[in-house]
């Protein structure tokens, strides 16, 4: 019962204001010892994923956590992977302020960041502080392009963040699917994606090779896609032998909440609003790839029922960020209880 109290207070103020104090306020807990004021114990559900062992399949979605800054403080809330990021070669500010609107009447979020944060060198600094991954924590870490990096130059940004990631991470996600900055997206389309993928792999096979272990990668999507476009990227991602796909990041779509204040704002919509575009996006992806590589299921997951339809669209694992700005560290106990249920019934 206390985070709706703590809540109240957040939503009173400013977005990233309180996105500020909320995450300090973890970080105070933690090192204070009262991280467990905050959350519920975690039903333990391991599974494996991408050659990883999870201890559960309820993971943190990049972008509340984009510099690694708070890693053991959002650890030790039961999370069974964290993914920090998104990350970029050189520090940059993002988009003006205001960038981060909340819409309660429908549970969802706007967000235009646009890949604001300190660089990869500071990322990798924070990581090297953390005590979660050197204590065999699953971290990922989220890389995309600089706004100044001309979209023609664009891979050059993903392979200079492989390269410095690469032995700190548990696995790297691609970020292809942000709607915040400038022709990224276009990324996603058959040709630009097919040099990208080809390039990423290539190099990820030269580092497996210099550092002597294989860190997996994983492609982010959007849900603005069509179904030649679900196809399209699922062969591509079998070709290269990409080997995980996460589904999905924001939509630029208002359906649901174009009436209610801040619905039109620019951005990415997250939260609520997105669950059942970002599910039928991804139940079409989970066709297309017949269980040739796992999905990491995102987008809209208010409570444990709504992981649960993740998994059954073909999901192994699923994140979220928006719920836990609505529902707080309690989430994170619900899911993985849901799903330690579903699963169970699943391998029976």
């Amino acid at each position: 019962m206390l985070y709706p109290l703590i809540r109240k207070f957040f939503f009173a103020l400013d977005a990233e204001t309180a996105h500020g104090i909320g995450m300090n306020g973890i970080d105070f807990l933690n090192a204070a010892g009262f991280a467990g004021l905050l959350a519920k114990p975690v039903t333990p559900c391991p599974v494996e994923v991408m050659g990883l062992r999870f201890p559960n399949p309820v993971g943190l979605a990049a972008g509340l956590d984009k510099n690694g800054d708070h890693i053991d403080g959002l650890a030790k809330l039961g999370f069974g992977f964290i993914e920090i990021g998104t990350i970029t070669p050189r520090p940059q500010d993002g988009n003006p302020k205001p960038r981060l609107f909340r819409i309660p009447e429908a549970q969802g979020i706007i967000n235009r960041m646009g890949f604001n944060n300190a660089g990869v060198d500071k990322l990798l600094e924070n990581v090297r502080r953390a005590e979660f991954p050197k204590k065999g924590g699953i971290l990922g870490i989220n890389i995309g392009k600089n706004a100044t990096t001309p979209i023609d130059k664009a891979a050059d940004d993903y392979l200079i963040c492989l390269d410095k990631v690469y032995n700190d991470a548990s696995y790297v996600t691609v970020n292809i699917s942000s709607p915040n900055t400038k022709n990224l997206r276009e990324l996603q389309k058959d040709e630009a994606l097919d040099d990208l993928l080809a390039q990423l792999k290539a190099r990820q096979q030269q580092l497996a090779e210099k550092h002597g272990k294989y860190v997996p990668m994983a492609l982010k999507i959007a849900p603005d896609l069509d179904d030649t476009q679900v196809a399209a990227i699922a062969d591509a991602l079998r070709r290269h032998r990409f080997d995980a796909v996460i589904a999905t990041n924001t939509t630029l779509s208002r359906d649901g909440v174009d009436n209610l204040p801040n619905g039109n704002e620019a951005g990415g919509l997250s939260g609520a609003p997105v669950f059942a575009r970002s599910t039928a996006v991804q139940r079409k992806l989970a066709a297309a790839l017949a269980g040739e590589l796992p999905i990491i299921g995102v987008g809209g997951i208010m409570g444990g029922e709504d992981a649960a339809e993740k998994i059954r669209a073909g999901a192994s694992l699923v994140q979220f960020y928006s719920g836990f700005i609505y529902r707080g560290p309690d989430l994170v106990a619900e899911v993985a209880e849901t799903l330690a249920h579903v699963m169970t019934k699943k391998t029976r």
